[in-house]
């Protein structure tokens, strides 16, 4: 016998009642519907389709509120932290890469911007601040072509050339450099300072401070007095827990801030609140063009912890997020600020900031004591181990001992042969940080103790 919708008891008719139901409900609810019409648009402009490919919050704006969000907080960077005045000279720090690819876009945008108030206005009483890109060439150390190499830099002074009005400087230099004037003897003194290092970690990270030392060197010597690096919140995440498992959590606060004073040339990252994700995202939209020449893979815990985020993001879109703003809350030191001058739009600027951000440095720290080598703040510990030490040591065991407990055990020797061979081939600005930091932490040891030294009259009396 034929069933009908009424009296069937098998279900059959029960998919084509939901259907109708639905659509009963959807006529009869227009808010749903435009519920569903709102999920189809920008959530800024509410009128453009948004970029539902890309997935996660980026999805949510469509190509140009994408692009206007991600500036947005690029100069918010800027302007909160007074990381560039009209007086400045900026060092752009270029490796090829995404990251440091929109660091460079966005700089020069903001430059272009300020050249055309500039031109516009009738008394001309800002100027327009410097740009230049400097681009360290790690060629000697990477297995690449010669070939490849040459296409590669022509292509990034191609790049550099092709940006707008002003000018900027291109300075394209070899790692080596740092080691020697002469290009020949640097390469040599460099290979045999990385082979010197057997932990693979400890060659990675020295290899990174050499690199910030070529930029700073480069800063220095053409009138730079910033540095803009493209260190994003992923990258920053990962720096918070590798220097974790290295036992670098005293100094970490002063790695990741916006900015950070204490190298001769300010370093800043005024796209530390972007994730990778974005950027790799800008550089497809607007075609702007990377270099990806050098770019080789990790090792040790380096490789491990990059491996470890990256799954950790692919789970939690905001795992990142979460790393960097947890660790945000770590106290700053006082050199994680632009240091005051005469300008009186920089010191109001950075009180505004202070203000807002409640920023509190630490100012117990002094400006003097730090590691020769990566440059990290020396804890108590650190500096009681160094007073312990006797006064008859060898050039190298001072230098070992001027060193954080994280170098001392990923990259120093620990044979002394080794180590006095180690000693012989390190750069001379390593030599004389070393040097300039132990008389600052003898300096910093008598304020300690200033209460228990005896006086020259009470040792007579």
């Amino acid at each position: 016998m034929a069933c009908n919708a009424s009296s069937c008891q098998s279900n059959c008719y029960r998919d084509e009642e939901q259907a109708r139901e639905e659509a009963v409900d959807s006529s009869t609810n227009p808010v749903a519907d435009d519920n569903n019409q709102n999920q189809n648009v920008c959530v800024k402009c509410k009128s453009n389709e948004p970029m539902s490919a890309t997935g996660g919050d980026d999805g949510r704006f469509c190509a140009d509120c994408f692009r206007s969000n991600l500036y947005g907080k690029f100069r918010l960077s800027v302007t909160s932290y007074a990381m560039i005045s009209p007086t400045d000279n900026v060092l752009v720090a270029f490796s090829g890469g995404t990251s440091s690819r929109v660091a460079l876009q966005f700089v020069h945008e903001m430059q272009n911007k300020s050249q055309k108030n500039f031109d516009a206005s009738r008394d001309r009483s800002l100027p327009v601040f410097g740009v230049g890109v400097a681009f360290i060439d790690e060629s000697s150390i990477v297995p690449v072509p010669s070939h490849e190499i040459d296409k590669a830099i022509q292509e990034i002074r191609l790049l550099v050339s092709n940006l707008a009005p002003p000018r900027k400087e291109l300075h394209v230099v070899p790692i080596e450099n740092i080691c020697s004037s002469n290009s020949s003897d640097g390469r040599d003194r460099l290979k045999s300072l990385l082979d010197v290092v057997s932990d693979a970690t400890g060659k990675e990270d020295l290899l990174l401070h050499l690199r910030m030392l070529s930029l700073q060197k480069i800063a220095s010597e053409n009138g730079y007095n910033r540095l803009v690096l493209g260190s994003c919140t992923s990258r920053i995440a990962c720096h918070v827990i590798s220097a974790t498992v290295k036992g670098q959590g005293y100094s970490l606060p002063a790695d990741m801030q916006y900015v950070d004073a204490r190298w001769e040339t300010p370093v800043v990252l005024p796209l530390r609140d972007c994730l990778a994700q974005e950027l790799n995202i800008l550089c497809q939209l607007d075609g702007l063009k990377t270099v990806e020449l050098l770019k080789g893979s990790c090792a040790g815990i380096n490789g491990l912890v990059s491996s470890f985020v990256t799954l950790l993001q692919e789970e939690n879109p905001s795992r990142e997020c979460t790393i960097v703003r947890t660790a945000g809350k770590l106290t700053p030191f006082h050199f994680n600020r632009i240091p005051e001058n005469n300008d009186s739009n920089l010191l109001s600027a950075t009180r505004r900031r202070q203000k807002r951000y409640n920023l509190k440095p630490n100012e117990s720290i002094s400006s003097e004591s730090f590691c020769p080598i990566c440059n990290s703040p020396l804890n108590k510990s650190d500096l009681l181990r160094l007073s312990n030490l006797g006064s008859c040591q060898t050039s190298s065991e001072s230098f070992g001992a001027a060193c954080c407990s994280s170098c001392r055990f990923q990259i120093l020797p620990n044979d002394p042969s080794s180590m006095e061979n180690f000693y012989t081939l390190l750069p001379q600005p390593l030599i004389a940080r070393a040097k300039h930091s132990s008389y600052g932490n003898l300096s910093l040891l008598r304020e300690q103790i200033q209460d228990c030294l005896v006086s020259d009259s009470e040792d007579e009396s």
